[in-house]
């Protein structure tokens, strides 16, 4: 039986279909510390292989290292481009797809590979458990920015040894993550890539299979 209310499993589920990837809504008004470490909280409240906790966070604000991480997103934005061709390659430059300069903190999530803690337990087949771990950490923050009202958009097109060099990031750290966190005008009902028409959703019974795997 559960332990939680109807209401709260309700907002829990509430929570998850209503977290949304916020690249173009932020608005400059400030987040307070209370409410940043709310957040890096849940994060930190995510389960790890052997309890490593091998998540790392780094919270930049200033707008001369954002300008830096910027400037590799708009490199690599225009190589990712010229990979598209026609319709698709318009429709891809008529995306958002960061919030780098303006959202008012963006945080670097790195994976420690061979963290202190844990003593190894769980990574000796699996050692990538570590950075799916940070992923799991990663989730818990994307939710509690919601119930907060904050948006999170998560930026991929980057190159990893500028964010690196900038962030000054260990060579036995793995790069997960770089997030745009700040409160938004608004959350979307779909996600801008469905609204987009860029992808949509699949149907559950799709991705699930029994007993053996299923091709999609």
């Amino acid at each position: 039986m559960s332990d939680f209310s109807e209401i709260e499993k309700a907002a829990v589920y509430r929570a998850i279909a209503a977290r949304r990837d916020v690249r173009s809504h932020f608005i400059d008004t400030a987040v307070s510390d209370e409410t940043l470490m709310r957040i890096l909280a849940a994060g930190h409240r995510a389960p790890s292989v052997g309890l490593s906790q091998p998540w790392r966070f780094i919270i930049i604000r200033s707008d001369t290292t954002r300008k830096a991480v910027h400037a590799s997103f708009v490199r690599e934005n225009e190589r990712a481009a010229a990979a598209y061709a026609d319709e698709r390659a318009a429709q891809y430059r008529a995306l958002r797809l960061q919030g780098i300069l303006t959202a008012p903190i963006n945080i670097c999530v790195v994976s420690d590979e061979t963290p202190p803690h844990g003593h190894g337990l769980g990574r000796r087949t699996m050692p990538q458990t570590a950075r799916y771990s940070t992923v799991c950490a990663i989730q818990n923050m994307w939710l509690a920015a919601r119930v907060e009202g904050l948006g999170i958009g998560w930026v991929s097109i980057l190159d990893p040894e500028i964010v690196r060099t900038t962030l000054q990031i260990p060579a036995h750290c793995e790069i997960v993550a770089y997030l745009c966190l700040g409160y938004t005008s608004g959350f979307a009902e779909h996600p801008d890539l469905e609204e987009a028409g860029w992808e949509q959703r699949m149907p559950l019974e799709s991705v699930v299979a029994y007993e053996s795997y299923k091709p999609v």
